[in-house]
């Protein structure tokens, strides 16, 4: 009986290991067959109906934390507000003040419950996989941060801003050839880029190692059997605490989006611009 129900869990979050022969996590798994609409602009496959999970979790958590509103929280109010006070204090008005935090305080909030979110889903059995592991989330979280340090920038000094990114004052004129491709790339290139695939990445190397883990487990455990299994305990127990790890993992992968968000703002409100 305990041989079944921890074969069944395994099942969850692990591809099956058949025929005496070890298959390991591939880069398939990021590309799953069409559940719904196959072959149309809105095709959903496993990753898409994640995301779509975990967006109406996101609505509803704070639908359901905020509706009634009392002077005295209980503890659910109470958890939805210290999660909004913390993006608010520690990262809006830590890095930008009380007034320039406040203003961007949607944008920077909406991305790191929304990272969350698609993240947690990669440590949920049956789930098993972070909708930020595809690139489209990632990149529309990126673009909207790009946007949002662009526009910062001159709105705060409309006929300077391009010009102080791409020319730093200060650098003898000769330099600016060399300077302002280097500003360029890493202001407007990289910083998009680079945020896009920080976070996906991070998501794709956390799955394919859950997955491998638990799938040699059950390769050790329900294949080969026998003494193998003491394998099987070992790559188990690695198994769980990667869990533990990838849920601090998906924490701190909503907090560094954020925080480079702002971060970006920051550097594009600052006096020299």
């Amino acid at each position: 009986m305990e041989k079944a129900l921890l074969s069944n869990a395994l099942n969850l979050i692990a591809p099956l290991a058949t025929d005496e022969e070890f298959h390991g996590p591939s880069i398939a798994e990021f590309f799953p067959a069409a559940l719904l609409f196959e072959g149309t602009p809105f095709e959903i496959n496993r990753i898409m109906l994640i995301r779509i999970l975990a967006t109406v979790a996101v609505l509803l958590i704070f639908w359901l934390g905020t509706r009634k509103m009392k002077l005295v929280p209980g503890r659910f109010q109470g958890l939805v507000e210290m999660g909004l006070d913390f993006v608010r204090i520690n990262i809006a008005e830590d890095l930008l003040g009380v007034k320039d935090g406040r203003r961007f305080l949607p944008l920077i909030t909406t991305i790191f419950f929304m990272v969350l979110f698609m993240n947690l889903p990669g440590i949920i059995p049956g789930l098993n996989i972070a909708g930020t592991s595809v690139i489209g989330v990632p990149l529309v979280l990126a673009a909207a941060a790009y946007i949002a340090f662009v526009y910062a920038g001159v709105k705060k000094n409309p006929g300077g801003f391009f010009k102080n990114a791409l020319f730093p004052p200060g650098v003898p004129w000769f330099l600016y050839i060399i300077v302002t491709p280097i500003e360029f790339i890493s202001t407007f290139v990289l910083r998009p880029i680079t945020l896009t695939l920080r976070l996906m990445m991070n998501m794709v190397v956390g799955h394919l190692l859950l997955v491998l883990f638990f799938a040699a487990t059950h390769f050790f455990f329900f294949t080969l059997g026998d003494w193998w299994g003491l394998f099987g305990i070992g790559t188990a127990l690695f198994g769980t605490v990667f869990t533990f790890f990838e849920i601090l993992i998906a924490v701190l992968q909503a907090y560094i989006f954020a925080l480079l968000t702002t971060v970006y703002i920051q550097l594009a409100l600052a006096e020299e611009h």
